[in-house]
């Protein structure tokens, strides 16, 4: 299938617009603050399946919640026994951060790059406001840094700086994305049960769909998906130049004519198809966020769905099954 969901690449500056502290600054006036009251510290609900403990296992009861059931210990002892689990406060979230070049990429006022680093800003400002920890692992044309699991505001910024010195890729080809290296990484740097956000375009080469799928049975994964506008359906825009930025390859295409720009749409949606399917069976859920969203509304929508979808996990647990959350940027 051609890549045309890469569409071109547009100019961006080789320095950030703004530091790391004054990102954060900016973002904990407009964002967070709001945020936090707005879930009216419901902030568990964006880390759903962690911060607990093994402490005990014990013969099961009536009223027992039946996904605590140890099948192991149930089947040696032929007598039913559950997991007892102590809460622990303080909770571990990961950021796999995909930074190869199609991350660049941007129609409006922002690049897809920008986006995945402000809401990396406001999940980890709103989760160590709660005394959580927050690492990241990060992929540019390899993985290139591993960032450890540390809270406080400071920590923030380390991680912010990070992200924006994390240098683009050159106008050469850098070779396609492979994002079963970052996921692959992440399991190997991810030891602690924990939740992993997977911020990604998920434009990559084959084979990421077992790693993820791997990741999900051991962690609460949310796969946080970038797209824009413009790599699910063109404007007419007559001829322009198309470049796959992580190839390389170059095309001059004609806009003006509806039978390419129709082409163009049928392949992105196969494709949006496709993914969302991919990820549904890696049993993760899904947030796509758009260069065009606003954070504040993409997290609260999410929020909600988590809480909801949680009404029904106790159910679809016991009938040995979950079905992931697919949450739409439309």
């Amino acid at each position: 299938m051609p890549r045309l969901s890469l569409a071109s690449r547009l100019p961006a500056g080789s320095a950030p617009a703004e530091g790391a502290e004054q990102l954060l600054r900016r973002l904990e006036w407009s964002v967070v603050r709001r945020l936090d009251g707005l879930l009216q510290g419901d902030y568990r609900t964006l880390m759903r399946g962690t911060g607990m403990d093994l402490a005990d296992l014990r013969e099961y009861q009536h009223h027992d919640d039946v996904r605590h059931i140890d099948w192991n210990v149930t089947a040696r002892l032929q007598q039913a026994h559950v997991r007892v689990f102590t809460e622990d406060r303080e909770m571990s979230a990961w950021f796999l951060l995909d930074l190869s070049p199609s991350m660049d990429f941007g129609s409006g006022e922002q690049h897809k790059r920008e986006v995945s680093t402000e809401f990396v800003a406001v999940l980890a400002r709103l989760l160590t406001r709660h005394r959580n920890r927050v690492g990241a692992v990060l992929y540019g044309s390899g993985v290139d840094t591993i960032i450890p699991a540390r809270g406080g505001r400071n920590h923030v910024l380390r991680l912010l700086h990070a992200l924006q010195h994390q240098p683009m890729a050159d106008d050469g080809s850098t070779g396609a994305t492979r994002l079963s290296e970052l996921l692959q990484s992440a399991s190997n740097a991810v030891r602690r049960r924990s939740t992993l956000f997977v911020v990604s375009d998920f434009i990559s080469e084959p084979g990421w769909e077992k790693p993820l799928g791997l990741l999900a049975q051991r962690h609460d994964v949310l796969a946080v998906r970038l797209l824009d506008p413009l790599e699910l359906e063109l404007p007419d825009l007559g001829l322009i130049p198309i470049r796959d930025v992580e190839t390389g390859e170059q095309l001059l295409v004609d806009t003006h004519d509806s039978g390419f720009r129709m082409r163009f749409a049928s392949i992105a949606a196969q494709r949006e198809a496709e993914l969302r399917l991919t990820l549904a069976r890696a049993g993760v859920d899904t947030l796509e966020l758009s260069t065009d969203d606003n954070l504040v509304d993409a997290i609260l929508r999410f929020s909600d769905l988590r809480k909801r979808h949680s009404r029904v996990s106790g159910a679809q647990a016991a009938a040995g099954r979950r079905v992931p959350v697919q949450l739409s940027h439309a």
